[in-house]
Formats: structure tokens, sequence, C-alpha cells
């Protein structure tokens, strides 16, 4: 996988934004500074005042800047106050504000995580939105499981599904990150926590590496039952993102000779981007940017262009949904 850093290259693809005027609220991106590079607030505005008109965004966890001291379970909380710190600073720079934040709170701990709920819902400045425990997980040793080190069948066990129970019953959403042949798992669980809003990341993670890329119409017709069976459930909406990672999808666009056209990402996004939308509908669907991750193979503007021909054959309330409506309703975003 190419770094996150690659400036120079990303800067051999300028376009004008298609729509410079649609209001667009990011549904998911991430926030940290680590010896690998560097995504705060000054990052980020100078991302969503480039081009788009981006009025909003949702930070995602990604393991910044936890606690280092105090219980475990509690340690987490440190990243709410840090993005919360964050996005007083966002503010300062500009006008697009950070609307959300979906933090992480192990899920195993079943009902005693609602002492860590309360804890990250003090730590947000009345941003915390949400949680997201990825259960990413995979028996190829070819892929890389998430970073909350998840197990198979997680979604099934007892005391996460008390989590995510206790979770919705707080009102928060839970995202989902994981892979496209553990979607019945999360329909499952969605079945089984009504009270809960699911968020499933990602398209649901129709993975393009190792022994997926070998076969990947059986990754596309696995990944279609999974997200017609979880579009069946009413309390699951669906992000439209992710589409530069490389090293999860492998459109080996990192080693072109400079970043594609957003010609070119939506025409291999095309089938993914309008099945999820068919699938759920525009009112359960929101695009996200999933920066500085996509930041490998896609700059911002680019993206975004990408989305908005993506969406050119939707109506103007269908694509207000989808690039704003959605994710202010779910997130509880003020506007």
């Amino acid at each position: 996988m190419k770094g996150y850093e690659r400036h120079d290259w990303l800067r051999l693809r300028i376009e004008e934004p298609v729509d410079p005027d649609r209001p667009i609220v990011d549904a998911h991106h991430h926030l940290w500074d680590r010896a690998a590079g560097t995504y705060l607030a000054a990052e980020l505005h100078a991302d969503t005042a480039r081009s788009h008109n981006v009025t909003h965004t949702v930070f995602v966890e990604c393991s910044s800047a936890y606690d280092t001291t105090g219980p475990t379970e509690l340690r987490p909380v440190g990243e709410t106050r840090f993005v919360a710190a964050e996005a007083a600073r966002f503010a300062d720079l500009g006008t697009t504000r950070l609307g959300a934040i979906v933090s992480f709170a192990d899920m195993r701990l079943g009902a005693a995580v609602e002492e860590v709920l309360a804890a990250h819902e003090a730590a947000g400045g009345g941003l915390f939105r949400g949680v997201r425990h990825g259960t990413n997980w995979s028996c190829s040793p070819e892929v890389k499981n998430g970073h909350h080190d998840p197990t198979g069948g997680l979604l099934a066990d007892a005391e996460f599904r008390l989590g995510v129970t206790t979770l919705g019953r707080l009102g928060y959403t839970f995202d989902a990150w994981l892979y496209f042949d553990q979607l019945d798992e999360l329909a499952n669980l969605a079945r089984a926590v009504p009270g809960c809003t699911f968020v499933v990341n990602h398209f649901g993670g129709p993975l393009g590496i190792g022994p997926h890329a070998r076969d990947r119409a059986a990754v596309e017709s696995r990944w279609d039952e999974g997200m017609t069976s979880l579009a069946t459930c009413k309390n699951v909406v669906a992000k439209l993102g992710g589409i530069g990672m490389d090293h999860y999808y492998g459109m080996g666009w990192s080693d072109l000779a400079a970043p594609p056209t957003s010609d070119v990402v939506a025409a291999y996004w095309s089938f993914t981007v309008h099945r999820t939308i068919d699938l759920f509908g525009p009112d359960r669907c929101m695009f996200e940017s999933n920066y500085p991750v996509d930041r490998q193979t896609l700059p911002y503007p680019v993206l975004w262009n990408a989305f908005q021909k993506l969406a050119h054959r939707y109506d103007s309330r269908e694509q207000d949904a989808l690039f704003r409506a959605t994710a202010t309703r779910v997130y509880r975003i003020a506007t």
C-alpha cells in the first residue's frame, strides 16, 4: 500500500468541481497525528475549502489520541476529547463545521458499556453520536483483520449484542466496518436489535485483494446477496465510499503515473454505487470521503466529482439525500 502523504503525486490531477454549490455533508473522515502523517483541523480545512460546498463533516474513530492511563475500557474517550478540541479549531478556520463524532467503545462489555458511552458524551462537546466497533475479520492470511482485533462470529456474540442493545437504547448509532462475507451476520444483528440504527461503512467491504482478487465474480455475487438481505432491515443505512482504498479493493490506482480522473473513478464504482442506492434508496444512503485514507489514490475534489457524476441520474431531492440529508438525520447534525 502506498502512503497517505503523496502530495506531489496528488497534485498531478486537478479538477474543477462538477457542482460547486450543492451542500455536502462529508459523512466519514478521520483525524490523526502520527509518525506516518498528520491530518488535523488545518489539513481537513484545506480539503473541505478547496472546491466543493462541504458544510459539515462526521469524524469516525481511528484509534487516535487514546488516554494512556486509567481503565482500559475508558481509554478511547481520549479520542473523543481530542476530536472535540479539533472541531473547535476547525470552526475557527472557516464555515465548515465538524457536526458529529463516532467513537469507539468495546461492545463486548455488554451492559457495562453504558459507563463508557456516558464518558464519551461528557467529552464530546455535544457532538458524540455513536460508536464504531470494527468487526472486519477474514480467515484468509492475505486479508488484514481490523484494528480492533476482531474474531470470527463476533456480531453474534451475546455480550456484543447486549452492548449494541445498550447503545441503541441510549439513542446512539452503530457504525459497522466489516467484509462482504459478514453482511449476513450484520443483518442478523440488525434484526435482533431493531432499536439501534446501523450504518454499514464502505459499501460493506467488497474486497478485491488476496483470494478475492482472483475471483471477483464470486465476491460480487456474495456481496449482492448480503446487501440485499441487509437492505430489508429498515434500521440500516449505507455509506457510499472508501472508493480510494487500494489496499482493500485492489483497483491498482496507487501505481499509476498520476491519480485517475473522476470519470475513471465513476466508471469503476458505477455498479457498486448504483446497486447500493437501488437496494437502500437515497434516503438510506450517504456519500463519504473516508479521508485521509482515500488520499492514497484520490485527490479530494476528484473524489467528490466522481460522486456527483454517479449521482447525476437521481433527481434534486434524491441527490440532496445522498449528499446531505441522510447524514444530517442519522447523525443528528445541527444546521
